[in-house]
């Protein structure tokens, strides 16, 4: 068990859990740094931040996913210690919040062709007052018993090439580094193998403001973490890493604080926050 998770969502998205109650779980756990990574979210940050105060040995990191648009796959960045009252970022993460309804509600028009009939309002109501997403249309979909896990829905029809899937409006991967970089936050790229050539865009995000990457990820192999970590290495970069825990599944989710991400990866991190903090 690590003692570090850098990237957790919370019901302010797609996750499960409350983010009171991902601290709980984490403190629990025995972990001592971790990062609230919502996507394209900064809504349960607060909420976070206030829990963590219970337990003095946890420190909360306040952070957002911002899924960009890139020609062949997906890129993520991450930001870590954010200004999440910061106006401009807000802004761009609305219109991206915005961008996902219209996703999910062609989405379910799409699944409904395909003989998969589930409720736009059910799917509001799974998604409460976080961001709609993927998951919680997966969610409705196994409610209704038109799948056996989650990881079929996304398998079988609402991953990229599947045939209910949807694009929505994102920003570029590089726009995306400048808002965190703009919020006083530092960028990380998130599991870069989503992406068809990670060193060519690590090495062009390195070049506006990149000081990250998320080696140490979920389901990675060892040989793919040392190929991110040399590339870590080549390119001056933090090495980071979490388990992008939603709660969703418990049959095929790993639990929090399960990928081994080194703590000096979290010290890092903290050491050069602090030292951009001291710099303004």
């Amino acid at each position: 068990m690590s003692q570090v998770d850098l990237h957790l969502h919370t019901t302010a998205s797609d996750g499960r859990f409350s983010p009171a109650e991902i601290v709980r779980k984490a403190a629990a756990l025995g972990l001592t740094v971790i990062a609230i990574t919502d996507h394209d979210s900064v809504a349960g940050i607060a909420e976070a931040l206030d829990a963590a105060r219970e337990f003095p040995q946890l420190k909360v990191i306040p952070g957002v996913e911002i899924n960009t648009d890139v020609p062949d796959g997906e890129a993520h960045v991450l930001g870590y210690f954010i200004d999440y009252s910061d106006s401009r970022l807000n802004q761009t993460l609305d219109r991206l919040r915005n961008s996902r309804i219209g996703r999910a509600q062609r989405m379910i028009a799409k699944l409904r062709n395909l003989g998969i009939n589930i409720e736009w309002q059910r799917v509001q109501e799974l998604a409460g007052t976080g961001s709609i997403g993927r998951p919680h249309i997966a969610q409705a979909m196994l409610e209704k018993g038109y799948i056996t896990s989650f990881k079929e829905a996304f398998t079988n029809y609402i991953s990229r090439g599947g045939p209910a899937y949807v694009e929505r409006e994102k920003i570029t991967p590089s726009g995306a580094v400048e808002s965190v970089i703009k919020a006083r936050g530092l960028p990380v790229l998130g599991h870069p193998f989503t992406i068809k050539n990670p060193e060519a865009m690590i090495a062009e995000l390195t070049a506006v403001g990149l000081v990250g990457v998320e080696a140490c990820y979920n389901n990675y192999s060892n040989s793919e973490i040392k190929q991110l970590k040399k590339l870590a290495v080549k390119y001056k970069l933090i090495i980071t890493g979490g388990t992008d825990y939603h709660g969703l599944d418990d049959t095929t989710e790993i639990m929090m604080g399960s990928v081994e991400v080194p703590l000096t990866s979290a010290e890092q991190l903290i050491a050069l926050a602090d030292r951009r903090a001291n710099d303004h």
